[in-house]
């Protein structure tokens, strides 16, 4: 073989290569996933994930954020989110980007994404936000940047939010304002200017899309005090009926321990405008640690604990009714930009190279995709749900309760099917931050007005399925016990079998 030929053969292998290492598909086997969790139950199979078109609607958002600042790539990830499951995708808009020359928009980038959403049948979360430098006073590009100020820069961003909303209010209802303007120390996103923005951006919207749906606030942490004086001035101008939410981002290390922060922001909302909800706009974790990537950064985080913090958020908001959007789909090129944020943002569900180019979905991504398989529209929440420390208690009423057989801290939520009324339970220890190691607990559980014909124990991280064995659940009139049933950190299921899709 002459040398050319040879230099020809190395290029093909090189070319392989670097294919196959960028384009890894995704993982679709019974063991996707494996960890060092023992479970001493017959494995009867797998979640089966669900694509987008077999879910009618859910709780969940993708984050699909920074793609206007050019920190992550659409069309290099755009393939891994149907075999995900959620059908709602959070970006920004990106006025400085479509701007460039005042007064000429130039739409490409934009009509890319949002047409291919829209094909697929995923509905765009768009944030009018950020601002364009090309103007005095048009405030900045980046996280903690000021709002536009000057009347100049203030009436371009009319003509912006209008031009948005005129272009793709077919094929987009849901906005969102500006993101996090208390981030910081920013001197010049007082919440009363963070207010009268809002409204006059939403008032924008609502003229040419009377039926958008609108989020305000996009809070970065909750500031109670902030937060107050932002709906006190929403309401004394009359402008809340605009609002269908107003959005938080708490980034707290337990998942678990931040409800009682977001029920007070809830009691605030409350005096203004109890109609609007609260909604989970955006938040997750770091697969591993490290300074300058962003929130959480700096706790000892694996793939497994990110795995873990992701869906407990998921099933934590799910159970307070609160719709839960995750940051993000891939991991974020931050260091592109001059942010408070240098490097690479982990946060993502698929790992990236540096060019942006997928390398291989994360554990997270398998985790979430069990969560969005099992938790659609087809299950409603038992809202009266109720502990009792009784575990001999009979109820002859409908009222469903459950003892937890310990006094350690759980975070137990219950569900049924619409239509079979068939019960489903997630159970996980909430009291500390999620570890890097899985040891279980083996606790009873009983449940008072249950209604399984074939309970089975589920894994959320793994997507293991298992038989409980017959020794270890009885029913009794109107009442189920379950004996050592393996818990930990993680969200596990104890469920009709009906209710999981198994593979």
């Amino acid at each position: 073989m002459n040398t050319f030929k040879r230099f020809l053969l190395a290029c093909l292998y090189m070319f392989m290569i670097i294919s196959v290492g960028f384009s890894q598909k995704i993982d679709t086997s019974n063991d996707r996933v494996t960890t060092d969790l023992k479970i001493p139950f017959t494995k009867i199979g797998t979640i089966k994930p669900k694509n987008t078109h077999e879910i009618t609607s859910s709780n969940w958002i993708l984050g699909c954020e920074t793609l206007d600042r050019d920190m992550a790539d659409y069309e290099q990830y755009k393939a891994y989110i149907a075999p995900l499951g959620i059908k709602r995708l959070r970006m920004q808009a990106g006025w400085a980007k479509t701007e460039k020359i005042k007064g000429k928009y130039d739409w490409q980038w934009l009509d890319k994404i949002i047409d291919d959403a829209y094909s697929q049948g995923f509905q765009p979360w768009l944030e009018t936000s950020y601002g364009n430098p090309i103007y005095e006073g048009g405030g900045g590009v980046n996280l903690s940047a000021g709002i536009p100020t000057s009347s100049e820069a203030l009436k371009a961003w009319d003509r912006w939010v209008e031009a948005l909303v005129l272009r793709y209010k077919n094929k987009v209802t849901d906005w969102e304002i500006w993101n996090e303007p208390n981030f910081g120390d920013n001197e010049i996103n007082l919440p009363e200017k963070v207010a009268d923005l809002n409204i006059r951006t939403a008032e924008i919207i609502k003229k040419n899309q009377p039926n958008a749906k609108i989020s305000g606030l996009a809070m970065g942490h909750i500031d109670l005090k902030y937060a107050d004086i932002f709906f006190k001035t929403i309401h004394q101008k009359g402008k809340m009926k605009l609002f269908d939410n107003m959005t938080y981002h708490d980034y707290v290390y337990n998942p678990d321990a931040n409800y009682g922060r977001v029920a007070e922001l809830r009691l605030i909302l409350d005096k203004y405008a109890p109609s609007v909800k609260l909604r989970q706009g955006e938040n997750g974790s770091p697969s591993f640690s490290g300074g300058g990537r962003g929130a959480l950064g700096d706790y000892d985080w694996t793939e497994l604990s990110q795995a873990k913090w992701n869906i407990r958020r998921m099933l934590g908001d799910l159970g307070h009714d609160i719709e839960s959007s995750i940051l993000g789909i891939i991991e974020m090129n931050y260091g592109v930009a001059r942010g408070p944020i240098s490097k690479k943002n982990v946060k993502g569900l698929l790992e990236a190279d540096s060019l942006n180019r997928v390398v291989r979905p994360k554990m997270v991504y398998y985790a979430m995709q069990n969560v969005a398989s099992v938790f659609d529209n087809s299950l409603q929440r038992i809202k009266k749900l109720e502990p009792t420390h009784n575990s001999e208690a009979q109820l002859i009423g409908g009222e469903i309760k459950y003892n937890k057989g310990t006094d350690r801290s759980l975070s137990v939520y219950g569900y049924e099917n619409v239509q079979s009324r068939k019960q489903l339970f997630s159970i996980w220890s909430d009291e500390a931050i999620p570890t890097n190691t899985n040891i279980t607990k083996n606790l009873n559980f009983t449940v008072i007005n249950g209604n399984f014909d074939q309970p089975v124990y589920v894994d959320m991280i793994t997507g293991g399925v298992y038989e409980i064995p017959v020794n270890q659940w009885t029913k009794v009139g109107n009442k189920y016990v379950f004996s050592n049933i393996p818990v930990y950190d993680a969200p596990i299921l104890l469920a009709d079998k009906s209710l999981i899709s198994i593979q």
